[in-house]
């Protein structure tokens, strides 16, 4: 239970903060990166290191959420 507790508590706060985003870009970016620190720390709890696996989650997740955003945003414009 113990090793559960920390992950869950560090995605807890991650979706609790990403409800303020103003922008439909802060929103993906914001998403991208819970979403990402829950894996990472899922993962990082089976590995040994919870923060560090929801660390470098976050960090993917939100450079994917603004990768997504940016493709988004210009398929909405009619850009290739």
């Amino acid at each position: 239970m113990k090793t559960i507790a920390k992950p869950l508590a560090i995605v807890g706060v991650i979706l609790l903060t990403s409800g303020c985003a103003a922008t439909k870009g802060e929103q993906r970016v914001l998403t991208g990166t819970a979403l990402g620190a829950g894996a990472g720390a899922l993962i990082g709890a089976a590995t040994g290191s919870t923060a560090t696996g929801a660390l470098i989650g976050a960090g993917a997740g939100a450079g994917a959420g603004y990768l997504y955003h940016r493709g988004k945003r210009d398929s909405d414009y009619g850009r290739y």
